[in-house]
């Protein structure tokens, strides 16, 4: 419309009926003709009206026609102006409805105004097809096939209508059920930022718009079909016949779908449709962002289902408005208030009948005329008809600014009753009854209509009124005091609002003495239901919520939390400061004395104190109803009593809050003040006391669900601690965690970092994500966080991108960290892969703390931890200047750098908020440029600060400044508080979290048990001075250790199937078959490898932690890969010797079968020659013993015998070549060789060098004992000169002087060289050929050359010492005693196989009975299958020992819990059993010699599995005897077969026979006779059956118990299988403790590590000069300031930079951890005397035990094991 001109300014817009507030149909005419009509149609701009919020219209209607009002006349209600209902009149002969507002009356008939109202259609307007598009109190409709005749009525009750056409909106919307806030809180697919949508979309945009502060959500419009429905004149004529009149002003036919089409959906029906069918939750959430987009709210709400009137009341309880007012003297005073308790004027605005206004429009320019406050007919979204707006009483605020441009000088309320006033009688009554002035829109009415009877009423009241009339072009007139009257036809616009305003701000004037308007009240009338009341939920929430404040009523509030919440004060603050202490000992700490771990232990009993303290603690009544309230959940009561508590609570703090900032503020002026004017007098500091005063006064009165929430984390905390309930806390304190969980889950944010103590409150926020994971599973998180300076906006913008509840008003800013999840919707998860959203909100950095406590260590502490718990940052700025984010920047990047140096790699993005201008900030590459620069200039400042090379920001973090850079728009469109938030921040806001979705997308996120574990990683890293030296990545090492499980599996796997190929093949050896290719080998081993590389593949790629897996796959891979080439290998060489020997023994073997052979034949002839002679047994045995010795001695005439070895005479003479062998007698006699790898120390194997003699250690010494004599405090300065300067440790020994100063290093070494020495002689013995030749004094000679040779070599590299002759001959004669024992089996078993004489021995009982049977007359054949069977049975046993050492070794790995998993596994269970045990001698060999005590172990565990598991090993064992006797049977079977088709003889049966068992079993085929005169196979089948059937059963009974088995017979006995299998791996120990790396595999890359260190003093370590064994613990010594001495070297090293010492350091990764195995401290405790005695030294003086360590006992030592291992 054209401004300009003054006939449209106040009269054209008409509205029809149709309108809810005042958007009315013509007034009352003659019947028009349809010329005359066309000015009624409205005005359709681009195929959507633009109408008011609530109002449709009709444009165009002229000023020149009259209305006139008959008294006989019914006005059409407002409810059917609101449907578009058209009363009957004028007939329109197009569509055949009347189209005025006049019934005709009937003769007879005298209706009142109202008698109609229930009278209308049974078809609601808007949604049927055209003949029903229009329904009035009469309604005539003239169907198609004329079913109606004119004047035919349908008559309805009015509330069913209602009804009927409330359901069909709510269908047309699909919004069936109940809404809830979770579902519109979740990350949807599309993109929210469209204008245009679906139908069946408007109200999920539209509730997706409004939850980010989007006030566009209003003007959604209606997708159109493609098809565009613009009507063309279709003529044929030419150009020149068209007529210019005919085509402007002719009527054009409507498209032919037009009549069929529904009416657009009013905007404000969508809004409407939303708040009934959301619950009241939602409800309450979508009228906080209405009023958060400085939208009208809804105030009386009639429910179309029910006809009753609602007043929410519950839904305003979280909305707060703020606002200046300048008072006369010019002061300017602010206030902040929740809306409901507000008391301000109201100006109530209401119609009568039809006007030609649109009321809101003009509501909007009185407050603020930029924005559309209450939706009008012209905004887009508005359309004909409306269903839900009738009767509704909007409200909304004017909230001045304190500047002289404010409309009005106070807060007032402005009331706008929708559609026309006297149908809604109610709604009128209540708000003419509270309004401070009443504003009534009037056309022309007349003296005796009922409305006039209303005006009459308001003008005789004392409250003022303003009547403003369509038809009158008065101007600002008052009538009497308060009463006035405006006319708006034809009037300049902003005249008329100027005068309405100016009668409005009068009204109030007179009306200041009397009671203003409050929300709260409206709840009085008792025709209005009542949410809050109704709702019993709600009432009950809020009586427990309001019980609770109630007993903080008349306390100082800065005093509550103390009062109430005892557990977080000072006791909690107090710990905090103590764990600190506890991680970072301050120099004043140090100083204290030399006892680390005693004054740690003092610290952790001051820490168990307070927890004791803190459970003591009375609980609050006040904290016993919050938490039976949580624990009794009853429906929504538990949802409603937290949103009570924390409205209640606002509510009680926001006063004094207000005035606390007010004084804050004040004194903080003045500060600044005092410090421009650079004073420095005792004004200053008065000033910054004050200031400081009323900053605690502050932080004491902040009070919050926070807190309650922080209180029942520290009474879990603290019950937690102590192990014991808390008195008077009605549940168990274990059950708290879950509560914490079940408010998360519905959409509380929980506090994870203490903003007031600076602190992560470790075991509460653990708990409850372990509950969370207890009722969710083990849900896949994506992280975000943010941050950013102080009020920059952070948490507004998470609040408006996922809907979220952190805190951004009540005058707190948000303190440390929270996290909140946010659900992912069901089809988001087609696109991620997480279920939940976690988001991280953090406090600013760079904050002028309330507190004082801002300091740039704490601000890294916070970005650091944020940063590592984040998938993805966000770093939020304010503004455009880089200068100001210099700062935070470098405190950033540091954060990320110390994340890429612990290898968690999160991803960042900036935004920029409060940009002017977005699109120039886009566009403007100059823009970008300067901030790569001043990223990569900030990187190199934090790479200074980080000791790293200068870097680039993108070394550091990969970013593209083209894309991770957002440019946000500022949040308020204009100067608040007025103002509504800017559509570009919500679009912005939707942009961004577009982007992250998409980077979400391409992440897996975390489980949330892996989140938890950062969690504890980074704090616990944090709270150490040096974070990338610390930290600890549990998770990290968690899965690795599970790998390794794996890989124990794998590398089982393969070894166990060599094992069985090894067994086949040295069959084949023996029995002929001297070729074996390495082919051979990887053919047999293919299919286990592939099927260990499956399992590899699948684990590293289908594992819940494939993320973090990956970077070992390669690794793991290779040395899979590696392990089975080696055994391919190893047992290739093994089958090449077993070839050799086989080789070697052909003579002997060739030899053995002519004795065999002659042996038969002789038996066989003297059983013949003596059988005739009627010989008794007796006899018969003495003339068999008598030729068995001549035929033994025939045969080995020409063979030596081999001789038994001599061994301790051998060694004696060959040692005695190099030293003198009276030396080597004594030695040998003391027998103190024997333990040389155990002792404590080597003083009497060394002599120190001369130059140590008189070294500067003892300079020193005496100097220091002189500063001690002289210093006031001695003890101090000694201290300080001998230890402060680096604890120095050394062992002591009761021997000379000069050995005072040896370092236990230096006895370290020797031990180190005795197992190196001792580890290579196994090695030669191993390799030794003693099984195959024989023993010989070379193979002596060899080990003490070995001896000798290393000895000499490490004399050459130590400069401190030299050893002894007696070392050398000691570690000799204790390598020879190990070698004796080797060699004197293996001698033996090589005389067994090579000495014919003990063979030929061995074989006399089998040719005994040779010669019986053929003396008593069995045949050649029975005889020759006994000697078969005789052969069979001792192969078979050897075959069934080797796998069934096998099966056990795979047994005893699956039921003994030590043998299941790896090697830590195994150490687990060495150090239960030494605790069990209690023998302090096993433990020192565990120290010093941990791979001999595993071996040991091993064996030890074997053996108690044979006591125990008899049954189960002999059922093993006599499987395995029946499975291979029917192997033999079969290849009986097999044999007997082949032959019999080839017509062969028993010769060719037994090489076929042999041939099937050669994998199976040892067996020499021509070692059995002759066996060519056996025709009979299938008897020699059978009788050779029956014997080896007879023979082995007599061998299953044999084996009554394990007692019978000989499993020394096994080729590799159960124990070795397990040894190799276990002991294969990392056996580097602690430089300083002796702790085992825990890796398994040996030769692995990367650092030795071990998840627990140990007390030094285990080792020997002791302070310098002292008889003081050392105390400390490896992981606390590097946090230390301390140092020592490595190697003797007179240099200190400081603990923190051990790695400089060389390789045995560097390669070994101690990380500070104050969590140390008790079981450590348990053993100290418990052997202290033994180690004082062992060590010749005592746990005292600077070494005193502490005396928390002696409270540990040996049930929780051992409950350590399986909580820390």
């Amino acid at each position: 419309m054209d401004q300009s001109t003054d006939d449209d300014v106040m009269d054209s817009f008409h509205e029809t009926d149709q309108e809810a507030d005042d958007a009315l149909a013509p007034s009352p005419a003659t019947h028009q003709t349809p010329d005359n009509m066309m000015y009624n149609i409205p005005v359709l701009h681009d195929e959507k009206c633009t109408e008011d919020n609530n109002d449709s219209f009709v444009t165009g209607f002229t000023t020149k026609i009259e209305f006139q009002m008959q008294p006989t006349s019914v006005l059409s209600t407002s409810l059917e102006q609101d449907l578009g209902v058209k009363s009957p009149g004028t007939l329109n002969k197009a569509h055949g409805e009347y189209k005025d507002n006049v019934k005709p009356v009937e003769e007879r008939s005298n209706p009142k105004p109202d008698d109609n109202a229930n009278i209308v259609a049974h078809v609601c307007s808007g949604f049927n097809d055209s003949s029903h598009n229009n329904t009035g109190a009469e309604t005539v409709s003239i169907s198609d096939n004329n079913e109606l005749t004119v004047g035919s009525l349908v008559q309805t009750d009015k509330g069913d209508k209602q009804k009927l056409c409330a359901e069909q909106l709510i269908e047309r919307l699909h919004l069936e059920g109940k809404l809830r806030t979770v579902d519109f809180l979740k990350p949807i697919v599309q993109s929210q930022s469209q204008e245009f949508c679906g139908e069946e979309q408007l109200a999920s945009v539209f509730l997706q718009k409004l939850m980010m502060m989007d006030y566009r959500a209003k003007y959604l419009q209606i997708k159109e079909n493609n098809e565009q429905h613009t009507q063309q004149r279709n003529n044929d004529s030419s150009e020149d016949d068209a007529d210019a009149f005919d085509n402007i002003f002719g009527e054009t036919a409507k498209p032919s779908d037009e009549t069929n089409k529904l009416n657009v959906v009013h905007l404000m029906d969508v809004q409407m449709a939303v708040f009934h069918c959301a619950d009241s939750f939602l409800k309450q959430l979508i009228v906080t962002k209405l009023s958060q987009c400085q939208y009208a709210l809804p105030l009386l709400v009639p429910n179309p289902f029910t006809q009753q009137i609602e007043f929410p009341l519950w839904t305003f309880r979280q909305i707060n408005k703020s606002w200046k007012t300048i008072d006369e003297t010019g002061k300017i005073s602010s206030k902040f208030l929740p809306v409901y308790k507000t008391e301000t004027p109201m100006v109530a605005f209401f119609r009568f009948g039809p006007a030609s206004l649109s009321k809101s429009q003009l509501m909007n320019s009185l407050i603020n005329e930029k924005h559309n406050t209450f939706f009008h007919r012209n905004c887009p979204g508005s359309s004909r008809t409306r269903v839900l707006m009738d009767g509704v009483v909007e409200i909304a605020w004017y909230c001045p600014s304190g500047e002289k441009t404010d409309r009005f000088n106070h807060c007032v309320a402005f009331c706008n009753l929708h559609g026309d006033a006297g149908a809604h009688e109610k709604q009128l009554g209540v708000l003419t009854e509270m309004a401070s002035v009443n504003v009534a829109i009037l056309p022309q009415l007349y003296k005796n209509e009922k409305s006039m009877t209303k005006i009459q009423t308001f003008y005789k009241d004392s409250t003022p009124l303003i009547c403003l009339l369509t038809d009158k072009d008065l101007p600002l007139t008052e009538m009497r005091k308060g009463k006035y009257k405006i006319g708006l036809k034809g009037r300049n616009q902003s005249v008329v609002f100027e005068e309405i305003r100016r009668a409005i701000k009068n009204g109030l004037l007179s009306t200041e003495s009397c009671s203003f308007f409050k929300l709260e009240d409206v709840s009085k009338n008792n025709d209005f239901r009542v949410d809050e009341v109704n709702d019993d939920d709600c009432r009950k929430g809020k009586e427990a919520a309001q019980q609770m404040i109630n007993l903080l009523k008349d306390k100082d509030l800065t005093e509550i939390k103390e009062s109430f919440l005892p557990c977080q004060g000072n006791l909690w603050h107090q710990w905090c400061q103590k764990n600190k202490e506890l991680h970072r000992p301050t120099s004043g700490e140090l100083h204290k004395g030399s006892n680390i771990e005693k004054n740690k232990s003092l610290k952790k009993s001051e820490m168990q104190k307070i927890r004791e303290l803190q459970q003591r603690s009375v609980l609050s009544q006040f904290m016993k109803i919050f938490i039976q309230k949580l624990n009794s959940p009853l429906g929504n009561e538990e949802a409603y009593f937290l949103k009570w508590l924390g409205i209640l609570l606002d509510n009680y703090t926001t006063e004094s809050l207000s005035a606390l900032l007010r004084e804050y503020d004040e004194k903080w002026s003045t500060v600044l003040n005092l410090k421009k004017k650079h004073d420095k007098s005792l004004q200053m500091t008065a000033a910054q006391v004050e200031l400081e005063k009323v900053s605690e006064k502050l932080q004491a009165a902040t009070f919050g669900l926070e807190h309650i929430l922080r209180e029942i984390g520290q009474v879990y905390e603290s019950c937690s601690s102590v192990k014991k309930n808390k008195k008077d806390l009605m549940l168990n304190f274990s059950s708290l965690p879950s509560l914490a969980a079940e408010m998360m889950i519905s959409g509380f944010p929980l506090e994870l970092m203490d903003g007031d103590a600076a602190h992560v409150p470790l075991i509460w926020v653990t708990a409850v994500l372990d509950a969370l994971i207890q009722k969710l599973g083990d849900q896949r998180v994506y992280v975000l966080s943010v941050l950013g300076i102080q009020s920059s906006g952070k948490s507004t913008m998470l609040n408006t991108m996922f809907g979220l509840q952190f805190a951004v008003s009540a005058g707190r800013c948000t303190r440390g960290a929270f996290m909140q999840l946010v659900r992912v919707s069901e089809e988001m998860k087609a696109q991620l892969k997480f279920d939940y959203i976690l988001v991280v909100d953090t406090e600013g950095l760079r904050a002028l703390e309330l507190a004082g406590r801002s300091t740039r260590n704490h601000d890294n502490e916070m970005a650091t931890f944020v940063v590592g718990l984040g998938n993805m940052t966000l770093i939020n700025i304010f503004g455009e200047n880089t200068d100001e984010m210099q700062d935070i920047l470098q405190i950033v990047l540091q954060a990320f750098m110390r994340m890429k140096k612990i290898k968690l790699n999160p991803s960042c993005m900036f935004v920029h908020q409060n940009v002017s201008d977005v699109t120039a900030g886009e566009k403007n590459m100059e823009g970008r440029r300067g901030l790569q620069e001043k990223l990569d200039e900030v990187a190199n400042l934090a790479a200074a600060e980080e000791d790293c090379d200068k870097e680039f920001f993108s070394d550091v973090i990969a970013f593209d400044v083209q894309k991770d850079v957002k440019y946000f728009a500022q949040l308020w469109e204009g100067s608040p508080p007025m103002a509504p938030p800017n559509p570009d921040y919500s679009r912005n806001i939707q942009e961004l979290k577009d982007t992250i979705l998409s980077k979400a997308s391409e992440s897996n996120g975390i489980t949330l048990s892996q989140f938890r574990m950062r969690i504890i990683d980074l704090w616990n890293a944090l709270l150490n001075e040096n974070f990338v030296f610390s930290f600890k990545n549990t998770l990290e090492i968690a899965v690795y250790r599970k790998l390794e499980t794996k890989y124990s599996d794998w590398t089982w796997s393969l070894r166990s199937a060599m094992i069985g190929i090894e067994d086949k093949f040295y069959n084949r050896i023996a029995n002929g078959n001297i070729m074996v290719q390495e082919n051979d080998l990887l053919a047999d081993m293919r299919m286990i490898k592939e099927q260990v590389e499956k399992s590899i593949m699948s684990y590293f790629e289908e594992d819940k932690d494939k993320e973090i897996l990956c970077q070992w796959r390669g690794r793991f891979e290779t040395r899979i890969k590696d392990l089975h080439d080696d055994l391919v290998k190893a047992t290739k060489r093994k089958l090449d010797e077993a070839i050799e020997q086989k080789k070697a023994r052909e003579q002997l073997d060739q030899r053995r079968t002519e004795y065999e052979n002659k042996l038969f034949s002789r038996s066989k002839e003297l059983a013949l020659s003596l059988r005739n002679k009627g010989t008794d047994e007796h006899m018969l045995k003495e003339e068999f013993d008598k030729m068995w010795s001549k035929w033994v001695t025939e045969m080995t005439k020409d063979t030596p015998p081999l001789a038994d070895i001599n061994f301790w005479e051998d060694v004696t003479r060959i040692l005695s070549e190099n030293h003198e062998l009276t030396l080597v007698d004594e030695r040998l006699k003391q027998k103190v060789y024997k333990l040389i790898d155990r002792r404590s120390d080597y003083c009497d194997y060394m002599i120190l060098k001369k130059h140590l003699v008189h070294s500067d250690e003892m300079a020193s010494s005496a100097e220091a004992t002189e500063s001690f004599k002289k210093s006031k405090s001695g003890m101090f300065s000694w201290f300080s000169q001998n230890v402060m300067s680096g604890i120095e440790y050394f062992r002591w020994t009761q021997k000379q002087q000069e050995y005072m100063g040896l370092n236990a290093e230096l006895h370290y070494s020797i031990r180190n060289l005795t197992h190196k020495i001792i580890q290579e002689t196994e090695m030669i013995m191993k390799k030794s050929p003693v099984r195959t030749r024989g023993y010989n004094e070379s193979f002596v000679q060899e080990i003490t050359d070995c001896v000798k040779k290393s000895v000499q070599k490490h004399q050459s590299e130590s400069q401190k010492y030299k050893l002894k002759r007696e070392f050398t001959i000691d570690l000799s004669l204790h390598v020879c005693e190990i070698a004796r024992q080797t060699f004197t089996e293996l001698h033996k078993e090589f005389r067994e196989a090579n000495d014919p004489r003990l063979y030929l021995n061995n074989q006399k009982a089998q040719y005994w009975n040779i010669f019986k049977n053929y003396y008593k007359g069995a045949t050649t054949t029975t005889i020759l299958c006994e000697f078969i069977c005789s052969k069979l049975e001792p192969s078979i046993l050897q075959a069934v020992y080797n796998t069934t050492a096998k099966d056990l070794a795979t047994q005893m790995r699956s039921d003994i819990k030590a043998l299941r998993e790896n090697r830590p596994n195994l150490e687990k269970h060495i150090l239960r059993s030494l605790a069990e045990k209690e023998d302090f001698e096993q433990y020192i060999e565990y120290i010093h010699n941990p791979r001999e005590h595993f071996k040991q172990f091993i064996k030890n565990e074997v053996k108690s599995f044979f006591t125990k598991q008899n049954k189960m090993i002999l059922n093993i064992f006599k499987g395995n005897l029946k499975q291979k006797e029917q192997t033999v049977n079969n290849a009986m079977k097999a044999a007997t077969g082949e032959v019999k088709s080839k017509s062969g003889d028993g010769s060719m049966w037994f090489r076929c026979f042999t041939t099937a068992l050669t994998d199976e079993l040892k067996l020499t085929e021509n070692s059995c006779g002759d066996l060519r005169e056996i025709k009979d196979l299938d008897f020699l089948e059978k009788y050779l059956g029956d014997s080896l059937k007879e023979k082995m059963t007599n061998l299953q009974n044999s084996f009554k118990s394990i007692n019978d088995m000989k499993l020394e017979k096994c080729r590799k006995k159960p124990d070795e299988i397990l040894i190799e299998h276990f002991c294969q791996c990392c056996w580097v120990q602690c430089p300083f403790c002796k702790a085992i790396c825990t890796n398994t595999m040996e030769d692995h890359p990367g650092d030795h590590r071990v998840s627990f260190h140990r007390n030094i003093g285990l080792n020997g370590w002791f302070y310098r000069e002292t008889t003081n064994l050392a105390i400390d613990i490896c992981m606390t010594a590097v946090s230390s300031d301390r140092s020592f001495y490595p190697n003797s070297s007179d240099d200190t090293v400081p603990w923190k930079e051990y790695r400089r010492e060389g390789p045995e350091y560097a390669n070994w990764s101690i990380t500070p951890n104050h969590s140390e195995l008790p079981y450590w401290k348990w053993f100290v405790c418990r052997f202290q005397k033994d180690l004082d005695t062992y060590y010749s030294k005592t746990f005292q003086g600077y070494g005193e035990i502490p005396d928390e360590w002696k409270r540990y006992t040996k049930k929780e030592a051992l409950e350590s094991l399986d909580k820390y291992m």
